[in-house]
């Protein structure tokens, strides 16, 4: 099964001159959403990871998918004020202003090795803020996992430069 092919790409959206890679369209795809959690749970399986942090809200659903699949818990991470609880905040640069999220502070233990998961990689920004929280916790960020890259916005070489692992399952 060709999974990529599953993922609608629509021209001039958001603005003109770009491509929205619309991933809704595989998670809707039965058997095409369970071989691309497939191909990911495959590479954390022998692992030991302990929790999948993931953003909001494509992130949620690949990384909770994936969380089930290998027995290990799920962290959200949102936007400020959407969590219950006690939280810690980071800011990322989000165009011309900053945009904070959080996550809870009980969410993550002193040690623990963490995927981060989000569906597409575009700049990096909201990633490399997220991996700050995990290490605010003391956790490890064992790789920033994506389905989806747009090598063009050089989120990789943002997020590489950070020290931090980036696995995608498809480039473009």
């Amino acid at each position: 099964m060709d999974v990529r092919s599953l993922i609608r790409k629509i021209p001039d959206y958001p603005s003109p001159g770009h491509t929205y890679y619309d991933l809704t369209t595989l998670m809707a795809d039965g058997p095409g959403f369970h071989a691309a959690i497939d191909l990911l749970a495959a590479r954390y399986a022998s692992r030991g990871i302990k929790k999948f942090a993931c953003m909001e809200w494509r992130g949620f659903v690949i990384g909770s998918a994936l969380a089930y699949r290998l027995g290990a818990g799920f962290v959200p991470i949102r936007k400020l004020g959407k969590l219950p609880g006690e939280t810690i905040t980071r800011e990322h640069e989000f165009g011309h202003t900053s945009e904070p999220i959080e996550m809870r502070v009980d969410a993550i233990s002193q040690g623990e090795t963490v995927v981060l998961v989000d569906d597409m990689l575009a700049t990096g920004a909201v990633c490399e803020s997220a991996a700050m929280l995990i290490h605010d916790l003391g956790g490890t960020v064992a790789e920033c996992c994506f389905m989806h890259e747009l090598a063009t916005l050089e989120g990789r070489v943002r997020l590489e430069k950070r020290g931090l692992s980036v696995f995608t399952l498809w480039t473009d």
